[in-house]
């Protein structure tokens, strides 16, 4: 198969990872919107707006999927992405929450959701989240995260003093989702401020378990061609994705 993975810029490389990691995909076509990243900040009609131009471009490839790596473009945008594709479109929100559901037996297990603003105001995941029996959820907007971890600053002080300014007057949760594909390359620094127990929700990982879920895969891929493209200079998305994908 060939898929292409969509991002509002370099956050998705995480979920490129898990792709990679799992061996699912022949080929990996990837765009990231860098000229007009973020999206968390934008209002809904631009975010689709966007994401529907992101659809007309991976016309080019003559994909059998796309999976957008986006949160916020997964919970405002999708419907509209479907209905622009001629293939099937899936999304890290609607994977996240399956995972959730499946890592989580106690239905009144604690939930803190954590994403851009505009994922957190979409209510999304807890919509999914409430659909599937779960109830006592939290959700945190925590957009200085991303310009952390583009910064290269994925543990220390400075993000020590911002997991105090979001999470000091929280409830310790039983399980915390990442709601932004930028968030995983900081787990280890939040399973160091919550608890062992605590479970943690990727959306690479989730992705990867909706996909075995829904289609069935023949064979594994040991080589995977990889192609990255962006919207304002796709050689810093190439240098980052070396960096983070150990090519």
């Amino acid at each position: 198969m060939k898929v292409g993975v969509f991002d509002s810029g370099i956050g998705g490389l995480t979920v490129v990872k898990s792709l990679l990691d799992n061996k699912l995909f022949k080929e990996i076509i990837y765009f990231g919107d860098t000229a007009r990243v973020p999206y968390g900040i934008k209002d809904k009609n631009t975010i689709i707006r966007y994401a529907i131009e992101a659809v007309e471009f991976f016309k080019n490839f003559e994909l059998d999927l796309i999976i957008v790596a986006c949160n916020t473009v997964s919970a405002h945008a999708l419907l509209e992405m479907r209905e622009a594709s001629t293939c099937p479109v899936i999304g890290v929100v609607e994977a996240g929450i399956l995972a959730t559901a499946n890592a989580l037996k106690d239905k009144n297990s604690n939930i803190l959701i954590l994403g851009t603003k505009a994922t957190i105001n979409s209510k999304a995941y807890e919509v999914g989240l409430n659909a599937e029996g779960f109830q006592n959820l939290q959700a945190k907007a925590t957009g200085l995260f991303v310009p952390l971890v583009e910064e290269g600053i994925y543990s220390g002080e400075i993000l020590e003093a911002t997991f105090k300014h979001y999470f000091g007057a929280l409830k310790k949760p039983d399980a915390l989702i990442l709601g932004c594909t930028h968030f995983p390359l900081i787990t280890d620094s939040l399973k160091g401020y919550f608890t062992e127990d605590t479970i943690f929700i990727h959306s690479g990982d989730a992705i990867v378990e909706q996909l075995e879920k829904d289609f069935d895969f023949k064979e594994k891929f040991e080589i995977t061609k990889l192609e990255f493209f962006a919207s304002e200079n796709p050689e810093s998305l190439k240098s980052i994705a070396k960096e983070w994908l150990n090519l």
